[in-house]
């Protein structure tokens, strides 16, 4: 097995915490991961990206442009930016929910919806949820990140329990109990 998973977002949507996670999860399985991210403005609600790969034997932590099995955004429109990584194989999973640019926040700028909905066709099988919703749900929208991760697990080869025990280390001990529900509600939509 080869999976390629890049992950997609916002300064402060949990991105990196949620590749980490992917990460774990896949080494409790017993497989090689290697990991790259970029924070870029990160600080300022600017994009992130984490490239996560796993396999029998991993060499290079970045994902060649191309090859990317799984695309996952954890904002609406972010996984625009990195369309030249997907192929006609390409699976997304993508949170419906916004977060709007200082541009299209203030009315300056319109929101490129028609664009991000051409561009949702361009991939072989998407998965689109509303995971700020589904966070409500869990009585915390800090765990928007972990409600997608639930839908993430749904396409890949590990056992539900691994990602329960790892969320269970990673998280914050007083957000265990919001993020299992997080996971779950994204697990079962």
């Amino acid at each position: 097995m080869k999976l390629d998973i890049l992950m997609v977002g916002v300064g402060g949507q949990g991105t990196v915490l949620a590749s980490d996670i992917v990460c774990d999860v896949a080494l409790s399985a017993g497989y090689d991961v290697k990991k790259s991210e970029i924070h870029g403005m990160a600080q300022r609600g600017g994009s992130v990206v984490s490239h996560v790969r796993i396999g029998e034997k991993i060499a290079s932590p970045v994902i060649p442009v191309g090859t990317v099995d799984i695309l996952v955004s954890f904002e609406r429109m972010e996984f625009l930016r990195y369309l030249e990584y997907i192929n006609e194989n390409t699976s997304l999973i993508l949170n419906s929910g916004r977060i709007h640019a200082p541009g299209t926040a203030g009315g300056e700028e319109e929101y490129p919806e028609n664009y991000v909905e051409d561009n949702i066709k361009k991939f072989n099988k998407s998965y689109m949820i509303d995971a700020f919703d589904l966070a409500e749900q869990a009585l915390n929208r800090k765990v928007t990140s972990t409600v997608v991760l639930g839908k993430l697990a749904t396409l890949l080869p590990f056992e539900k329990q691994y990602w329960e025990n790892v969320i269970g280390e990673k998280v914050p001990p007083k957000t265990v109990e919001y993020n299992l529900k997080a996971f779950d509600l994204g697990f079962n939509v």
